[in-house]
């Protein structure tokens, strides 16, 4: 898990912030399919995250958008 923790820093403190949240609350409990999306999500170049969390645009496909819900709504620390 420390590479896929890595992988979680971003170009911005706020991005890091959001998947790293998602990566120690959730990835244990996901299943295969969800950790799939999270990966994919991982690829994305920071520009376009940080509009998808801010909801300035909308992701390419219906799971990084259910995903990114599902991020956007975990509890802060």
């Amino acid at each position: 898990m420390p590479r896929l923790r890595w992988r979680c820093r971003r170009g911005m403190i706020e991005l890091d912030h959001l998947l790293t949240r998602y990566l120690e609350r959730r990835w244990s409990a996901a299943d295969d399919a969800e950790r799939s999306v999270f990966l994919q999500l991982l690829d994305c170049e920071d520009d376009n995250l940080w509009r998808w969390f801010a909801g300035l645009s909308q992701p390419p496909n219906e799971e990084l958008h259910e995903l990114i819900e599902r991020i956007r709504e975990l509890p802060p620390r």
